[in-house]
């Protein structure tokens, strides 16, 4: 199949949502021109899996236009939008994604990028690299590495990589000072508010926010929870994240004890069951429940069904559980990552930063095969300054640099 979108006939719409977000990636605006000239991906065919709206299909566009030749994917089900999938795929790109695909339609689009047979994977939490080591390793033979644009998606290459089962190297894009520093803070920390405050159409000033997890991503949630005039709680495990929290102006303690206290609670871990079945049972009546890591683990639906002896939407994309003593929660967006599944994700300024990154990274794959190992990689420091260089550019704003007295100086000891 040369694609398999939801409806052809609305690519006009989705080439009007990527002409938007273009007129604000100047640093993809840039590779797009210098790759049509260099053409770094000719030959190369590219399998990619990231949340199929307009900054990621620009992105595929710029890839395009260096020679690749592109099999796209959502990463997703809820993020894919239907209008920007057809908008590539009606330009001649293999495309396979639908909006609130099934499961099994999910892994199957995720089959058919990979039978793509890809000389470079671009994953987003890892469904690529795992389908295709663990049921299509006959569509390895071609594969040069791939770039990886999540904590939960380097979690597993990192374990992969242990185990000692990688055979390839892999970028983590994530780790990039130009991604974790702007993308998870700022990025995550906007869009997840955008996606909250669209659904749900409530205030957040004066109430108390719980946020678990204390990474970037938590950072940036927590940070624009307290603009936002929320009293913010942070959960978390790491004592040093803790203290950091504490010193940052929030409140920390248990999950168990936050329960009680929270009116909205946001996951942001990568890690596997964080609200539970004890938590839910002594949350208050009206508790708001969103996740903002990639996969849907993070807050147990299975237990809240469990709990619940009635369950409805109460608003769209807001499903409310009644509980036996007649509280209600409610879970946005199916658990899914809030910011795309009840919004449209980062802006774009911030993922013309990341999608740089993991378009450089993945030609510096192609100019460097058979030279990198078979390890996750991090992205070379000339890339990520290249990144803040461009960035700074974009704004028309330039930076000192050091004088050959200050650099003989800072390289001395004998001063």
């Amino acid at each position: 199949m040369k694609y398999d979108v939801a409806d052809i006939s609305s690519a006009d719409a989705g080439k009007q949502k990527i002409d938007w977000v273009k007129s604000y990636m100047p640093l993809l605006r840039n590779l797009e021109k210098e790759f049509s000239e260099l053409k770094p991906f000719k030959d190369i065919k590219v399998s990619l899996s990231v949340h199929l709206e307009a900054k990621t299909a620009y992105l595929c566009k710029v890839l395009a236009a260096g020679g690749a030749d592109m099999a796209v994917t959502g990463s997703n089900v809820l993020s894919t939008q239907d209008d920007v999938a057809a908008a590539l795929a009606s330009e001649g790109m293999k495309v396979f994604a639908k909006h609130n695909a099934s499961k099994d339609e999910y892994f199957k689009h995720i089959e058919m990028t990979l039978e793509h047979k890809p000389h470079i994977i671009i994953d987003d939490g890892g469904d690529l690299i795992n389908l295709l080591y663990n049921k299509r390793r006959d569509l390895m033979k071609n594969l040069i590495g791939g770039c990886e644009e999540t904590t939960t998606g380097i979690i597993r290459l990192r374990a992969m990589e242990a185990d000692g089962v990688l055979e390839n190297p892999m970028i983590a894009v994530n780790d990039a000072y130009c991604k974790h520093m702007f993308d998870n803070r700022y990025g995550t920390g906007q869009s997840v508010w955008d996606g909250i405050n669209r659904t749900t159409n409530l205030i957040t000033a004066g109430k108390k926010v719980v946020v678990s997890g204390y990474g970037w991503c938590g950072r940036g949630i927590a940070m624009r929870a307290k603009g936002l005039g929320a009293k913010v709680i942070v959960t978390e495990i790491d004592p040093i994240k803790a203290v950091e929290a504490v010193m940052d102006g929030y409140e920390v303690m248990k999950m168990e004890k936050a329960a009680e206290a929270g009116d909205i609670f946001i996951t942001a871990t990568g890690c596997d069951r964080i609200i539970t079945k004890e938590h839910m049972e002594k949350m208050k009546d009206g508790a708001i429940l969103c996740n903002a890591g990639h996969f849907n683990v993070e807050i147990d639906i299975d237990a809240i069904e469990d709990l619940a002896v009635e369950t409805r939407e109460r608003r769209k994309n807001i499903m409310g559980y009644k509980m036996k003593d007649g509280r209600w929660l409610n879970i946005l967006g199916e658990g899914r990552l809030v910011n795309l599944a009840s919004g449209d994700g980062h802006p774009a300024e911030i993922m013309d930063m990341s999608f740089a990154l993991q378009a450089m990274g993945a030609q510096y794959l192609i100019e460097n095969k058979g030279k990198l190992g078979n390890s996750v990689i991090s992205v070379p420091k000339e890339i990520d300054l290249r990144v803040a260089e461009m960035k700074l550019n974009s704004w028309g704003m330039e930076i000192d640099s050091l004088t050959p007295h200050q650099k003989e100086y800072l390289s001395s000891w004998n001063v």
